[in-house]
């Protein structure tokens, strides 16, 4: 029996590591990124290298997208030369983009019109999750087309969850998203406080860790405020950016959402301090502004 053929678009800091896995586990790949080099280096690997993102989506079975939001989605799906134009019966996309929830419910009924499977499947975790194929996935859609695209999903991750209809994934990493922002500024306040009044980082963060307040985000994070330094596991700006969909979405929803509100203040803050390429651990530096501290 023929093994489905595979297309991946985006190798940024997630993708570039799920594209990888996807090969390792024996999928025939065909990838696409808007700058040569990760997809040169996948090649090396195996891969074969697509010219634009419609001619991987005409040549392969499933194609999975992992960009950076809203517009990049749209542009590759529906822009000039989109790839939406060569999906139909027999192809499936699988968006693992981090998207706002009415634009995934939006894609889909767009997609199924022409007769593609559309599932919307973003992820849980960030850089060594992804280097270790062990994401959870957050799908939302058909639950026949979560159970065929299942053994492919889990060559990316260790566990798929199936939220809904489509929207529900990304409605569920937006509710992820609000807990985690929230968790990480909240650590990173707690120690700002307490560093303010003397008390050295290195014993707050084992205080921390060794009791019913530990979490594998603190434990994570503990280094990087530790040392001062934040090298993105998972950026700044796309926290911020995902705080804002959380926003919209509240909106739309009726739901008051005050902590992520003050959490997108936070972040946004982070922005303007030129901090969106750091991890969103970073948002230690701007509570550090605020209090008067370089």
């Amino acid at each position: 029996m023929r093994k489905e053929t595979v297309g991946f678009i985006g190798l940024g800091i997630m993708g570039q590591a799920m594209a990888a896995n996807v090969l390792k586990a024996g999928w025939p790949l065909l990838v696409w990124n808007r700058s040569p080099g990760p997809a040169e280096a996948l090649a090396v690997k195996g891969a074969l290298v697509a010219g634009s993102p419609r001619e991987l989506a005409r040549k392969v079975d499933v194609t999975i997208c992992m960009l950076t939001g809203n517009e990049a989605v749209s542009e590759v799906l529906f822009g000039e030369n989109g790839l939406a134009e060569v999906l139909g019966p027999g192809k499936t996309l699988l968006n693992m983009s981090t998207i706002a929830p009415a634009l995934a419910e939006e894609f889909s009924a767009r997609l199924a019109a022409k007769g593609a499977d559309y599932l919307d499947c973003p992820v849980s975790g960030s850089k060594k999750p992804a280097e270790e194929g062990t994401l959870i996935v957050l799908a939302g859609g058909k639950a026949d087309v979560v159970t065929t695209r299942e053994p492919l999903l889990l060559s990316m991750a260790q566990k798929v969850i199936h939220c809904g209809p489509a929207g529900k994934g990304s409605l569920m990493k937006m509710t992820v998203n609000l807990l985690l922002s929230v968790m990480n500024a909240g650590l990173a306040e707690a120690v700002g406080f307490g560093a303010a009044g003397g008390l050295a980082v290195g014993t707050m963060l084992e205080v921390i860790l060794s009791g019913p307040l530990s979490c594998g985000l603190f434990k994570l994070k503990a280094p990087m405020l530790e040392a001062g330094a934040f090298p993105a596991q998972f950026p700044l700006k796309h926290m911020a950016k995902d705080l804002k969909y959380v926003s919209d979405t509240a909106y739309a929803q009726k739901t008051p959402v005050p902590l992520a509100l003050s959490a997108l203040t936070l972040y946004t803050a982070g922005l303007a301090q030129g901090c969106g390429d750091e991890d969103f651990a970073a948002v230690a530096k701007v509570l550090g502004l605020l209090a008067g501290r370089e």
